[in-house]
Order: structure tokens, then sequence, then C-alpha cells
């Protein structure tokens, strides 16, 4: 289940100017994962790109990475 996690870390971490703001947390159920992406207010912009794309891309890994572990996942920012 980290791989996930780490995995949105990471790229939050290289998105953002404040990368030791960037806070992840996962809850783990049967068969959802939920990650919780909590980033300085600065770097939400960053984060959420253009009409969320950049948001969106990092949700499609996450559930590329769940499908594989016959899981699936939400990751949302606060």
């Amino acid at each position: 289940m980290t791989a996930i996690k780490d995995m949105v870390e990471y790229i939050a971490q290289s998105l953002a100017d404040k990368p030791e703001a960037v806070r992840v947390s996962e809850s783990v159920g049967d068969t959802v994962i939920m990650i919780e992406l909590n980033v300085a207010s600065e770097d939400m912009g960053r984060l959420i790109g253009r009409k969320g794309r950049t948001i969106n891309a990092i949700r499609s890994l996450a559930r590329i990475l769940a499908a594989k572990m016959e899981m699936k996942v939400t990751v949302e920012i606060n």
C-alpha cells in the first residue's frame, strides 16, 4: 500500500516550492485506499494545475498502481 503513498509524496514534493510542507496520509480499507495530500497554500495551485490537469494525472497514476493491487484509490488535496 505504501507504494502509492510514496509515489504521490514524491510527485508532490517535486512540484512544490516548499517540499518540506508536503504531508501525505493514507487510510487503507478492505478494497479502498484514501490518500490525503496536505501542501502549503501557495503550492496548492501548482499541484492542481490548469483545469486540474496535474492532480488528475497524479490520480490516474495512483489508480494504475491500485489496480495492480486489485484496489481502488482516492486522492484528495486538503
